[in-house]
């Protein structure tokens, strides 16, 4: 849920500063379907039932190495990353030793470390989708305005072969791969406490450093 623009205008740093990642290594299991946002949620959901009532939540899937046929085989930096208030840390903590089943394979969770959001002018998602956008122009001009709205200044482009999808259920997605330039310090924390678009529990809209 994107905030109102008075509320993000009276946003202080301080406030943008309580957002944290909290990262969870996969401390078991090899392979995972490389499209995994919605298995991921629903594998989460039978821990914490409440997850999809938390707008202010962001989960980022895993990334590792695309094996061709569909699949990511993990490696030592393989991930799963929530984006929260502080406040929020201890209903995600519990997933810490959790076995979670996506599709056909199982992972486990190791001890999460929790950081601070970084602070760079460059930012990107890998995918986000806002919906009715499915054309690359746009798209791109329905960013810019998401943007605006949230009060962030900066220079957006979509990335060569920006073009993805996401399944949920039976249904295909389509999203671009977004970066923002020229960010001052408090826009960046702005667009990575918000993000932009939808779907957002299922890794679509989180920026990260570049």
């Amino acid at each position: 849920m994107t905030p109102s623009t008075q509320t993000i205008a009276s946003t202080s740093l301080s406030e943008l500063q309580l957002m944290v990642d909290v990262t969870f290594p996969i401390i078991s299991g090899k392979v995972i379907p490389a499209d995994h946002g919605y298995a991921l949620l629903s594998s989460i959901t039978r821990y914490i039932p409440s997850i999809k009532e938390h707008t202010d939540i962001s989960i980022l899937t895993a990334s590792g190495l695309r094996d061709g046929t569909g699949k990511i085989v993990l490696a030592e930096y393989s991930r799963f990353l929530f984006r929260l208030p502080v406040s929020k840390i201890p209903l995600v903590y519990s997933l810490a030793g959790e076995t979670l089943k996506l599709g056909i394979h199982a992972i486990r969770l190791g001890i999460p470390s929790i950081n601070p959001l970084k602070v760079c002018s460059k930012l990107r998602s890998r995918i986000v989708t806002i919906k009715g956008y499915d054309q690359p122009d746009a798209f791109l001009e329905a960013v810019r305005r998401q943007l605006e709205g949230l009060t962030i200044r900066g220079e957006v482009s979509l990335p060569h072969n920006a073009r993805k999808t996401i399944k949920i259920k039976r249904f295909s997605v389509v999203g671009f791969t977004v970066e923002v330039r020229n960010l001052s310090e408090e826009d960046s924390l702005k667009l990575q406490a918000y993000g932009l678009g939808g779907k957002r529990h299922m890794g679509c809209g989180i920026f990260l450093p570049f």
